[in-house]
């Protein structure tokens, strides 16, 4: 057979160096060949040179066409246009060497900042006139946020003008007699001109008109030390005793700079001192995370340590948020119902998802006294990481094909800090997508499905 076959593609070709009558010669050669003739030589053994031709023709026929093979190469690659890549986030960092630390998650809720609050009441007491702010708002320190008609601070400042107006007239009077005093001493002095009982007499009158004047003084000064208490600056004390007139409008400021979230008046409500707040103010751009640490981590907790705070649920990268904080405070007393102690984490950045009375969980390092340094390993995040058909998995760009990702396996250990340890699959250096990998999975199973459809 095989004999057969290869005088069949001699005499096919055209370049077969025989002449008409020697291709008929041979063809006869050949079907007798083919007829009767034994294909072997040298005793019978077959040609292992024709044996392997036709073996590898055999191959040939059965290796699968140039682009189904190039399609299984490219099977779990993901191709997205880049409004897709942006729109989910999808961002690409070199894989790196990073310092894990051992860590441990307790349940946390945000707070407000309790030393950036404020809770703003009247030092007097009348009506709301005007507001000048609503919840929500963003005030400025010193920014006016009411405005009150107060009787009390408009008798009060008249009282002032009144204490003051009486105040300067007893400064002649000391004047007068300080004058008449003086003279009397002076011609007693020198020739006994008045008795000593008149110098005595005009001494009294002058100490007299001094107690006057220190008691207009003092009166003065504690009506304007009224107007303080009733919250009056410097400045406006002095424009009223300049001016004469009085203004019994006062208007509330803002002590700090913040935002209004709680407002508790209303426009002509009366107002006094003895409500304690009508409005909140906070400042929400450092935000506390209240965490419960329990008895047994409280060892490995310390003042400075770094720590993550999980937004969202973990499960959704799309919809979760890693936050970085620093420990500021660890409560010095244990609740006794719960076994466990309030720490304090200070936020480090200002996320929107930040917001107080949110629960989420705090991931703080540990702190072990004694223990080695840690060493320095490739990591990724928690978040470059996909299980793909039950394969542990990282997405790395193809090279020279812009917004395509090939499925790359790794092995990876546990999740320290929220990364994860590569220790096969993945280069130092090597680019893979740091988040955003969801997505990826997502268009690569949509791909194997229709695929197996």
């Amino acid at each position: 057979m095989k004999w057969r076959q290869m005088i069949h593609r001699a005499f096919a070709d055209e370049s077969f160096p025989f002449s008409r009558h020697g291709r008929s010669l041979c063809a006869w050669l050949a079907l007798a060949l083919a007829l009767g003739a034994p294909a072997c030589s040298d005793g019978g053994k077959p040609d292992e040179h024709a044996h392997a031709e036709g073996d590898a023709h055999d191959r040939d026929a059965a290796e699968p066409a140039g682009g189904e093979h190039g399609a299984a190469e490219h099977a779990d690659d993901v191709t997205l246009t880049p409004e897709a890549l942006a729109a989910n986030g999808v961002r690409i960092e070199l894989a790196e060497a990073r310092l894990l630390r051992p860590t441990f998650r307790v349940p946390a809720q945000i707070a407000f900042n309790r030393d950036g609050m404020a809770h703003v009441g009247s030092p007097v007491k009348g009506r709301v006139s005007e507001l000048f702010v609503k919840l929500g708002d963003e005030v400025l320190k010193g920014a006016p946020l009411l405005s009150i008609e107060s009787s009390e601070l408009g008798e009060a400042q008249s009282d002032l003008l009144q204490k003051r107006s009486a105040a300067r007239t007893t400064r002649p009077a000391v004047e007068l007699a300080k004058n008449a005093y003086e003279r009397a001493k002076g011609l007693y002095e020198q020739t006994q001109g008045l008795p000593l009982t008149e110098v005595q007499k005009r001494e009294g009158e002058f100490r007299a008109a001094e107690a006057a004047r220190e008691a207009a003084d003092t009166a003065e000064q504690a009506a304007e030390n009224k107007l303080h208490l009733l919250g009056m600056s410097q400045a406006e004390v002095d424009h009223l005793t300049t001016t004469g007139e009085i203004d019994p409008r006062f208007a509330v400021r803002a002590p700090i700079a913040g935002q209004v979230i709680e407002r508790e008046v209303t426009l002509g409500e009366l107002v006094g001192p003895d409500r304690d707040t009508l409005l909140v103010l906070a400042d929400i751009s450092k935000l506390w995370i209240l965490a419960d640490v329990p008895e047994a981590k409280l060892h490995t907790t310390a003042v400075g340590a770094r720590a993550l705070v999980l937004l969202g649920a973990e499960q959704d990268p799309k919809q979760s948020h890693w936050c970085e904080g620093r420990v500021t405070f660890i409560s010095p007393a244990l609740d006794p119902g719960t076994r466990s102690v309030r720490v304090r984490i200070e936020a480090l950045d200002r996320h929107p998802e930040l917001r107080p009375g949110v629960f989420a969980q705090a991931e703080i390092t540990a702190h072990v006294e004694g223990s080695e340094p840690a060493k320095p390993v490739l990591a990724v995040p928690d978040a470059a990481v996909q299980t793909v058909e039950g394969e542990t998995a990282v997405f790395v760009p193809v090279p020279g094909e812009p917004g395509t990702f090939a499925k790359r396996v790794v092995r990876v250990g546990a999740s320290v800090g929220g990364m994860l340890p590569v220790f096969a699959g993945l280069a130092w250096g090597e680019a893979y997508v740091a988040e955003g990998s969801f997505i990826l999975k997502a268009e690569l199973g949509k791909a194997g499905a229709e695929h197996r459809h």
